[in-house]
């Protein structure tokens, strides 16, 4: 069932549109003409810094799993409108392109491709929809459950998200995103047994009120987990009751076998005001090791503000503004052709033009790298290049701010990172996928140790500076002016 469940034909989860410039592509004979399309996206979401990079593991699957059975090319065959010979191609369909990432996990920043695609240009278009599909869902959850673990600082973050998810697998790759933002856990089961996500879980209001009296349900549910006792205790009444009751059963049915009260829940209420009512309630019981658990619509915001009013929190439950990032809910990756394979094997460059001057492409198959200060080791900014360019640690370059393009920038005292890695190279898979646990590890390091404090705030952060070199800024300039 679980391989199932990862290995299922998603093929035909696309854009009708796919479909069609496809089979216009092979009617006009283009079948065999490569294309270069970049995978970017054009800001950060709840006006942060940066975003964190993830699905690339679910694209992987994806791309690897990609094939039209014959009850697809039957459904296609029944609209009418597709060239039997194009059919065909289908039915014997595999990806035959290369395609370079940034490993899942990375920090990354807007107009910056964290995917490239070079491959024939039907095989491009057909998986526009599902990568787009895959990554801009879990890079959204990712980047806002890293700002809610950013804002909880040695406070444990769970993700209970599930049941407010928009829909099975919203929820389920939802809570593999929140893994690597930074959350410890999730009440997914399926999530644990897919990914290894720890699954946890006390009890709901219905628990408590099966019973005859509070007390009677506590007692029940320490007596079956007494290794692992959190409490509910807001069915009733926080102070008066629940809190009350958890003690009489951590000292009438726990301690006399030797087990403490792991903690007790609120999931109503002001919390910071019970928080602290509680820590002293607790401690004076001699229970100062019994950590205070809160969930009820809590986000980065409200976690900042439990801080400042002294709350006296170890855990949070997360769901529904964490699960569908409910303050900024669109990730907005785009995914755009920005060079055709000429007969030589050099590319020409292709740009889209706008109204708008944020979607103006940048041109020409290129390559991302970071550059970083030799003093701290902080990444100070991402530079695009053509492709063939090379930047040599130490070497003076300039670069161009596009969007001050009057500024003279010369880069010294820096080494740089390539960010992009092959994953598969003409249709094979070249890139050994890392675990999950090292993926949040990666996050967690780089923020620790590679991007500036500064990029971190959550109001008016830094920044970070994504340049060009002369090159590719001279060849925009040139493709603009002879559009116009």
């Amino acid at each position: 069932m679980l391989e199932d469940y990862t290995n299922r034909n998603l093929s035909m989860l696309m854009d009708f549109y796919e479909l069609t410039m496809s089979n216009g592509y092979f009617v006009k004979g283009f079948k065999d003409q490569w294309a270069v399309f970049d995978m970017f996206y054009r800001k950060n979401p709840d006006g942060g810094g940066f975003s964190i990079f993830a699905g690339l593991e679910q694209l992987i699957d994806y791309i690897q799993n990609l094939h039209f059975t014959p009850e697809d090319i039957e459904y296609l065959r029944g609209r009418k409108i597709f060239d039997e010979e194009f059919l065909n191609y289908l039915a014997d369909f595999k990806f035959k392109g290369t395609i370079e990432a940034v490993p899942e996990g990375t920090i990354v920043y807007p107009n910056t491709p964290l995917i490239t695609i070079t491959a024939p240009v039907i095989d491009a278009q057909l998986v526009e929809t599902m990568l787009l599909l895959t990554i801009n869902h879990q890079s959204l959850i990712a980047t806002k459950a890293n700002r809610i673990c950013r804002a909880a600082g040695d406070g444990f973050v769970m993700e209970f998200g599930a049941r407010r998810a928009q829909g099975a697998d919203a929820a389920v790759y939802g809570a593999r995103a929140c893994y690597i933002g930074g959350a410890g856990a999730t009440a997914t089961v399926l999530a644990d047994q897919l990914f290894g996500v720890k699954a946890v879980g006390t009890m709901a209001h219905s628990w408590v009120q099966f019973f005859d009296s509070e007390y009677e349900a506590f007692k029940a549910y320490a007596e079956v987990y007494p290794e692992d006792c959190t409490l509910l205790i807001d069915t009733y009444d926080i102070l008066d009751s629940g809190v009350l009751n958890a003690i009489r059963v951590a000292k009438e049915v726990l301690e006399p076998k030797g087990y403490r009260l792991k903690g007790v829940r609120i999931d109503s209420g002001d919390l910071a005001y019970f928080s602290k009512k509680l820590r002293k309630v607790l401690d004076d019981a001699g229970c100062e090791d019994c950590t205070i658990v809160v969930s009820n619509s809590i986000d980065e915001w409200l976690i900042n503000s439990l801080h400042i009013q002294g709350a006296k929190i170890n855990s949070y439950g997360v769901g529904e503004r964490m699960i569908t990032s409910k303050s900024d809910p669109v990730f907005g990756g785009v995914y755009k052709l920005v060079a055709i394979k000429n007969s030589d094997g050099s590319f020409s460059p292709r740009i889209k033009i706008s109204e708008n001057v944020e979607k103006i492409t940048n041109p020409a198959k290129k390559t991302l790298w970071r550059i970083y200060r030799n003093n701290g080791g902080y990444g100070y900014c991402d530079v695009l290049t053509l492709e063939g360019e090379e930047i040599v640690d130490g070497q003076p370059i300039k670069v161009v701010d596009p969007k001050k393009p009057w500024k003279e920038i010369v880069l010294t005292d820096f080494h740089a990172k390539k960010l992009q890695k092959t994953i598969f190279k003409e249709g094979q898979l070249v890139y050994e996928k890392p675990s999950l646990d090292e993926i949040k590890a990666y996050v967690a390091d780089q923020l620790a140790n590679r991007v500036w404090i500064e990029e971190q705030r959550m109001e008016n952060p830094h920044i970070h500076y994504v340049d060009l070199s002369e090159k590719l800024y001279n060849l925009k300039e040139s493709l603009l002016e002879s559009e116009h």
